[in-house]
């Protein structure tokens, strides 16, 4: 898994919401959702490549303050099935099916990826999670400097979203910045479900190539 640095230092954010130096709430309109950032994020666009092989386009938001550092990453894999077509014309990809089976597990994908399988670390807690009834994942990490990172990660819509928060040794849990993710709809409203979110795919709508064997997952790369 690769994330490719394209651009840095853009805005992603309605005019008029520019943030004080303090602690404030970050709207981005273009990746649905906001959160509370001690600070103005950068934001750097990225590809994500995916457990089955795709590359899919993400963003990541993120704040240094002082030994702290604050981000949100969201990959979005709304065009999943469209991606993976292109990998379905190479003779050696057959896994045409795979593009729900690729955002379904995304969550845990990034999970062990990015903090599991991270060198020096020790993972102290590693357990589902929610946020406003959208299902997800909490994990958090002592590294190898000492330092803590407390992760969370949520799908909706088809849309991943990381948020990730390393404090020095010592240091209070990030609770004002882990507590305040919130999903956003195409009106910029807060999503708050009355019942467990989980997400659906969209069906499939091109044909599934003969030959494809989806009996059960890859188990780890190959």
């Amino acid at each position: 898994m690769r994330l490719v640095s394209i651009f840095s230092a853009l805005v992603l954010c309605v005019p008029g919401l520019a943030l004080a130096q303090g602690w404030d709430t970050f709207f981005s309109p273009v990746d649905r959702f906001s959160i509370t950032f001690p600070g103005e994020p950068t934001v750097e666009e990225i590809e994500w490549d995916s457990e089955y092989d795709a590359v899919f386009e993400g963003r990541v938001y993120s704040v240094q303050q002082g030994e702290s550092r604050y981000s949100v990453t969201v990959i979005d894999y709304t065009d999943a099935e469209e991606r993976h077509a292109v990998l379905a014309k190479n003779p050696s990809f057959n896994q045409s099916v795979y593009w729900q089976i690729d955002a379904m597990a995304s969550i845990q994908y990034a999970a062990t990826t990015l903090f599991r399988q991270r060198e020096g670390a020790t993972v102290t807690y590693d357990a589902w999670h929610y946020i406003d009834l959208i299902e997800g994942h909490q994990i958090q990490l002592t590294n190898a400097d000492q330092s803590r990172t407390f992760a969370s990660i949520y799908l909706h819509e088809n849309r991943l979203y990381i948020t990730e928060a390393t404090v020095p040794r010592r240091s209070p849990p990030p609770g004002l910045f882990q507590q305040n993710l919130s999903m956003l709809d195409e009106a910029g409203e807060r999503v708050r479900y009355d019942t467990l979110y989980t997400n659906v795919p969209p069906p499939v709508t091109q044909e599934r190539r003969p030959g494809v064997d989806v009996r059960g997952g890859r188990g780890g790369r190959q």
